[in-house]
């Protein structure tokens, strides 16, 4: 059995551009409470805080995030903080010479003073309402940018940072290769695990601009066939899951921390495609967080061309999709 609950909810973006922290909105959370969901995890950029020589979290950031942890706990949200761009890796980037999070000692210590900052701000939050996602997306192992001691060696000691100031803090660790392998090696960590639902990438990134060579990927469909013959369909993301499912065997909590399709795959794809991946998540116990609440994965104002949206307060509300994930 999970050790975590069946969460469902929303990734919000307000600090998750680079030098453009344009904050939250209590709307947000209202609705989500409404609508049933319990779970908001919270992508930073670390850009948006960092001043060149100063190792700080600047103020009104902080008040930003406490604003978040408060709206939480009034909603009954729970709060996921993660530092999705950090000093020295972004999944977005490519990793700079002599600026590497894994290798090098001057991003890594800026890395674990910000999770402290954290840690003693929101110590005596209860790990009920609040909990800490340490890095985005790993990529795979590498001798150039992350070896997998690398990778144990960063996330332990953070780990150790972090319950050195509060020893009950929730804590979740992605997968490597972009959050789609689970590290068993971090199993006695006692630390959560956090997986992905971007299966088939073909599918959920089609025609993102931020994907080279997206624009070639072929029309999708759900089941979706490859060049190759191979099959993608529900079964195909069941054995996927299977692994994150083993680690839920042995005590380790698991959450799919981001997932949905990117706005240029028909809307008809992406509810066939994700009432699969929401059934075999809930057949493992595995909750989810939509990336994201407002904007082209998500169920507000998306820009979807084949949508009919519903008027909401000014927005155009996705009921199809809303309706599916409230099922869950």
């Amino acid at each position: 059995m999970n050790k975590l609950p069946k969460y469902k909810g929303f990734n919000l973006l307000g600090l998750f551009v680079p030098n453009m922290s344009y904050g939250f909105f209590e709307d947000d959370f209202k609705w989500m409470e409404e609508w049933g969901f319990n779970f908001a995890r919270i992508p930073m950029n670390y850009r948006n805080w960092y001043v060149e020589g100063r190792p700080e979290i600047k103020e009104e950031v902080l008040e930003m995030i406490d604003k978040v942890v408060v709206w939480g706990q009034k909603y009954g949200i729970h709060i996921c903080l993660n530092i999705h761009g950090a000093p020295g890796y972004c999944v977005n980037e490519k990793t700079k010479q002599g600026y590497n999070l894994w290798k090098d000692e001057e991003p890594f210590e800026l890395f674990v003073s910000y999770w402290q900052t954290f840690a003693k701000r929101y110590k005596g939050i209860s790990s009920k309402h609040l909990s800490f996602n340490l890095i985005n997306e790993p990529r795979q192992f590498s001798e150039e940018e992350m070896t997998k001691e690398d990778f144990i060696r960063v996330m332990t000691y953070t780990v150790e940072k972090i319950r050195e100031i509060d020893k009950e803090r929730l804590i979740i660790i992605d997968g490597v290769d972009y959050g789609n392998e689970p590290v068993f090696e971090l199993t006695n960590l006692g630390v959560a695990q956090s997986c992905r639902a971007y299966i088939p990438f073909e599918l959920t990134h089609y025609k993102a601009e931020w994907v080279e060579g997206s624009d070639k990927f072929t029309k999708p469909s759900w089941p979706l066939v490859r060049e190759n013959g191979e099959v993608v369909d529900r079964e195909y993301l069941k054995r996927h899951y299977e692994k994150w499912a083993k680690l839920i065997s042995l005590g380790v909590g698991v959450i799919c921390g981001e997932g949905g399709a990117y706005k240029y795959t028909s809307h008809d794809v992406v509810l066939r495609w994700l009432s699969d991946v929401l059934d075999v998540l809930k057949e493992f116990g595995i909750g989810i967080a939509l990336w994201n609440l407002r904007g082209p994965f998500g169920i507000i104002d998306s820009e979807r061309k084949d949508v009919e949206y519903e008027d909401f307060y000014g927005h155009k509300l996705d009921r199809k999709l809303l309706e599916l994930l409230m099922r869950f």
